[in-house]
């Protein structure tokens, strides 16, 4: 069964349950990859911001990030409304604008994962 771990936290809100959200998403991300199961680690909404911060080496995540940056794609359209676009961009992580939504440039499709029987959990 395929699971997309969802981090929608807010780096920029500075909280410790934002930064504590974050990381067990990372965890679970962590676990399921090492139990050789189908996981994306898709950031979305505000969540489209930790990429950024987490590719900086002095990050207290920053190992366990690049331990799974291969499941890890981002809302392409977050990204825009969240001024991430151009750090994503340069970290070369996938994108994803598969769903036209007013006043995007384009969604990650939830519903499609759910159509594939897929979990969601969000962090």
């Amino acid at each position: 069964m395929k699971t997309v771990v969802i981090i929608f936290s807010d780096p920029l809100s500075g909280s410790d349950e934002a930064l504590g959200r974050m990381f067990n998403g990372l965890f679970l991300t962590r676990a399921l990859k090492d139990k050789r199961q189908d996981v994306t680690l898709l950031f979305q909404g505000a969540g489209a911001r930790w990429p950024e911060l987490l590719s900086k080496s002095d990050h207290p995540a920053h190992a366990l990030y690049r331990s799974v940056t291969d499941q890890a794609i981002v809302c392409g359209g977050c990204a825009d409304v969240f001024s991430a676009t151009k750090g994503v961009e340069a970290l070369g992580i996938p994108e994803v604008r598969e769903r036209a939504m007013i006043g995007t440039t384009g969604v990650v499709d939830l519903s499609r994962y759910l159509d594939e029987g897929a979990r969601l959990v969000t962090f």
